[in-house]
């Protein structure tokens, strides 16, 4: 959409133009449409006559170019190929998963039914191990051409960057930001150079919200949006939660099940609390570059006040201290 701020573009993304979106692959919508959750993308449920409902997801203009999609949609496919529980797009009648109408991309995935898995109930961290664990066998054995690769500099310094450049950061904060970002970004970055993790392909954003697990048919990974190379324990820390003791309990469960699978590299374990200093910066970073779009300041009215400013500046200094601590040990 030349000329047309990307973050006020869904405004022409009428419930009309999803329907005929969907329609065009060759089903006949029944004219029912249910909004997902999702601020990045649009994502709906709609239904199908005499079939089951369609997921239809519409990319942000302008975050990705199309062979970046079309080399997440790739990945996906190859591992629903080696029978991982992934939701990967469908493909049209040549073979294509990134469909467009006007000017927005968009991709249709069956619909899966699930909710967030209960970690806690025995067994579930252990399975999850194991198809990280093959997940990532399919990763390592590739690479991408076309998606990021996790580093410092990309979800760091440039996220840093630009809530400063942009004036997100208040005034009278500013010197207090700016001071210990930098500090936490020098420890990240010595923490990466340290261990020198093999970079691999990644889930990229696998939290326990991208992970539906139905009773019946147990787990399955969505949402590749955010794949990237990384280390491996990257689709590991984000399903940990809780004081230290558990944290280790349930890292310990993770790793039983992954091992079975690949080899992890204890020397990863450094990088967890780096990592999760990187996605502190990065969300707000990632909220400063959304705030044209109406939905951000709707969904998330909290961001850019004063007060969220100071909790962060004060979240960044108790995760600059949390890195002097020793790694996790399982």
């Amino acid at each position: 959409m030349r000329g047309v701020d990307a973050n006020l573009a869904y405004r022409e993304l009428t419930p009309e133009r999803v329907l005929a979106a969907v329609e065009a692959s060759g089903v006949r919508a029944d004219g029912r449409i249910l909004a997902l959750n999702s601020y990045e993308n649009r994502v709906y449920q709609v239904g199908i006559e005499d079939g089951a409902p369609l997921v239809a997801k519409f990319y942000r203009p302008g975050r990705w170019p199309d062979a970046a999609i079309e080399e997440e949609h790739a990945f996906a496919a190859e591992l629903a190929a080696a029978e991982l529980p992934v939701i990967a797009p469908l493909a049209d009648g040549e073979g294509r998963t990134l469909r467009r109408i006007d000017a927005f991309r968009f991709a249709l995935f069956p619909r899966r039914g699930g909710r967030w898995p209960d970690l806690e109930a025995p067994g579930r961290l252990e399975r999850l191990g194991r198809l990280l664990g093959r997940l990532h066998a399919v990763g390592a054995a590739g690479r991408f051409a076309h998606r990021p690769r996790l580093t410092v500099q990309r979800f760091g310094v440039e996220a840093r960057g630009f809530v400063l450049e942009h004036g997100f950061v208040p005034d009278y904060l500013r010197p207090a930001y700016t001071s210990v970002s930098a500090e936490l970004l020098a420890a990240v970055e010595a923490a990466f150079e340290a261990c020198r993790a093999q970079a691999i392909r990644l889930h990229g954003d696998c939290h326990p919200g991208n992970v539906l697990w139905a009773e019946d048919e147990g787990p399955a990974f969505v949402d590749l949006d955010d794949a990237v190379s990384g280390p491996a324990v990257q689709d590991l820390w984000m399903l940990l939660s809780g004081p230290r003791v558990e944290r280790e309990a349930q890292l310990a469960a993770l790793l039983e099940g992954y091992s079975a699978f690949r080899g992890f590299d204890p020397l990863e374990l450094a990088l967890i609390e780096p990592l999760r200093a990187l996605r502190l910066i990065h969300y707000a970073a990632w909220l400063a570059r959304r705030w044209s779009d109406p939905a951000f300041p709707h969904h998330f009215p909290w961001f850019n006040t004063p007060r969220w400013w100071e909790e962060q500046v004060l979240a960044l200094r108790e995760q600059l201290a949390t890195l002097a601590e020793p790694p996790l040990a399982p």
